[in-house]
């Protein structure tokens, strides 16, 4: 599946899923821009790239001003001219009450993992749309399929994101860009990582598996829904989870 010629925009690309599927790109012949707020984990993955002799450049990015969703894009439509393919993988949460979430943590987990990813694809669908080609693959989380204990705000924020994806999907369809949407299931990131101990151990246990994912197993599928291997697939929600949430 070579994406050769293609210039793709990774966000949260600097750990975890979204690194891993920057470099998987990277592998397959992308030029690769990963957008994120950690500055210094830019760097790092730039280093990484250069070492391996990809092709990856690193773009600030904090989903949760939109000036900088601004600045993001309109930086990157300046030096490459295009975005072929778009990966939303950025995601933010932490595991708390519905009931003692505060106005402002409710306002930064819907920014981080809704409003800030629309308004992104937003900026760079136009220029997709004039070249009559583009992927957009979009992460979203199985707590947005079927609920999650603790996280009802990213829940929600999830699950906005995959109407995001098949209403969007319907618009742009006649301009030649697929959109669909990749839901993971607890997966080695930084974001699982966070969560209380018990919490952890009571997932690996729920996945039929025994395991949580490896992010590699998540940027195969980003990859696929990114490759020409999908031209024909759009609006479309697949769950990597090892089987923990077996629902339509």
């Amino acid at each position: 599946m070579r994406l050769d010629g293609k210039t793709a925009l990774v966000t949260g690309g600097v750990s975890g899923i979204g690194k891993a599927a920057a470099l998987e790109f990277a592998r397959q012949g992308a030029k690769v821009i990963v957008a994120d707020i950690n500055q210094d984990g830019g760097a790092a993955i730039e280093t990484e790239a250069k070492a391996a002799g990809l092709a990856i450049e690193y773009a600030a990015l904090d989903l949760a001003d939109l000036a900088s969703v601004d600045a993001c894009a309109a930086g990157v439509l300046e030096r490459h001219g295009r975005v072929d393919i778009l990966v939303n993988a950025a995601g933010w949460d932490r595991i708390h009450p519905f009931l003692e979430n505060t106005s402002e943590f409710m306002d930064r987990v819907l920014a981080i993992n809704l409003r800030g990813p629309i308004g992104l694809t937003q900026k760079l669908v136009p220029a997709m749309a004039a070249n009559g080609y583009g992927k957009i693959v979009n992460v979203a989380s199985d707590a947005g399929r079927v609920g999650s204990l603790g996280e009802t705000v990213y829940a929600s924020a999830k699950g906005g994101i995959i109407a995001f994806t098949k209403s969007l999907a319907r618009e742009t369809a006649r301009y030649h860009i697929t959109v669909n949407c990749v839901c993971p299931g607890p997966t080695d990131t930084p974001l699982f990582h966070a969560q209380p101990e018990k919490v952890k151990l009571a997932l690996e246990k729920a996945i039929p598996f025994r395991r949580i994912a490896q992010p590699q197993e998540l940027a195969d599928a980003i990859l696929f829904f990114a490759s020409s291997r999908s031209d024909y697939v759009t609006a479309q929600i697949l769950s990597v989870s090892g089987g923990l949430t077996m629902v339509g």
